[in-house]
């Protein structure tokens, strides 16, 4: 018998002591923890056939903060700029040339500037605010004096398909919007063919820039939704969730707990410094990219 083998039958009673039914070390999983019921949506109250959650809420605030923060920085721009406008113009120049210019010409650029600079903030803004504790979780209360109040929760507008796929769907039939005004149906449609392909060819490559374009509503929306959602239930998971999953009572909570406190800490400033950003920055330049293709020449 070779050595692996040797070490195989020595350490299978040690692993069925410790998975075995009878044992004290059992790993016992714990039913009541149920991570995706923070991004359920209950109805808080309605207004006709409007039925207002804490989704609703969350893009009436993301709403709020693109408009407000927009009108009050215009109302404070200097001519010697201060911190806030200095970042502000970082950022302006950025939506302008790197996203905005650099995939449609400036006559273009000039006309959509304003619609993908506030698809950008309102995504960055909706991302941002979904790691905030806000009270938004009505399954479980909190009693202040005598007031039921909702306890803290993280949760983001992104991270329901529904609000991608709305903003999925503008952009989608903006596009093409563009591509027919700038070369009528026909002409919008021979565009979807590359210069130089001829013949019988001409058939299978159209065919398949339809099937892109309406994998484009899916990839859009799917991208931002689920980077979105992993990153919350990954915090959510990591966040001392896994003691109660898995009620490794063996282990020691407190240990385990500062184990995946510290980790649900990294994950947590890994989605905050680079995954919200970098999201509302893909969806911004693909949208971008789009628009400024539908109105080219050729494809």
């Amino acid at each position: 018998m070779s050595a692996r083998y040797r070490i195989a039958a020595a350490l299978t009673p040690a692993l069925l002591l410790l998975v075995g039914p009878s044992s004290a070390l059992a790993l016992n999983v714990n039913d009541d923890y149920r991570p995706q019921d923070e991004f359920k949506l209950d109805t808080w109250f309605s207004i006709g056939p409007i039925h207002f959650n804490k989704a609703i809420m969350y893009i009436l605030i993301a709403t709020g903060l693109t408009v407000g923060t927009m009108l009050w920085i215009s109302k404070r721009m200097h001519q010697k700029p201060n911190k806030v406008q200095t970042a502000v113009e970082v950022l302006y120049t950025l939506m302008r040339d790197n996203i905005t210019r650099g995939n449609m010409s400036d006559k273009m650029a000039a006309t959509w500037f304003p619609f993908i600079g506030a698809l950008f903030l309102f995504i960055w803004f909706s991302n941002m605010i979904g790691y905030l504790p806000l009270p938004t979780n009505t399954e479980h209360t909190v009693d202040i004096f005598g007031l039921q109040v909702p306890s803290l929760a993280l949760y983001a507008a992104t991270a329901n398909l529904s609000v991608p796929l709305a903003l999925t769907l503008v952009v989608w039939f903006s596009y093409h919007v563009v591509g027919v005004k700038n070369h009528g149906p026909i002409g919008y449609l021979k565009t979807w063919v590359p210069a130089g392909v001829e013949g019988p060819a001409t058939g299978p490559i159209f065919l398949i820039e339809v099937i892109s374009h309406f994998v484009r509503l899916v990839s859009l929306s799917v991208r931002l939704f689920a980077n979105i959602l992993a990153g919350h239930l990954l915090i959510l998971f990591m966040g001392g969730g896994l003691v109660v999953l898995l009620n490794l009572a063996f282990v020691g909570s407190l240990i385990l707990g500062l184990i995946t406190g510290t980790m649900a800490i990294a994950f947590f400033l890994f989605e905050v410094g680079l995954v919200a950003t970098l999201q509302a920055f893909i969806f911004a330049t693909l949208t971008s990219i789009y628009l400024g293709a539908a109105a080219s020449e050729s494809h």
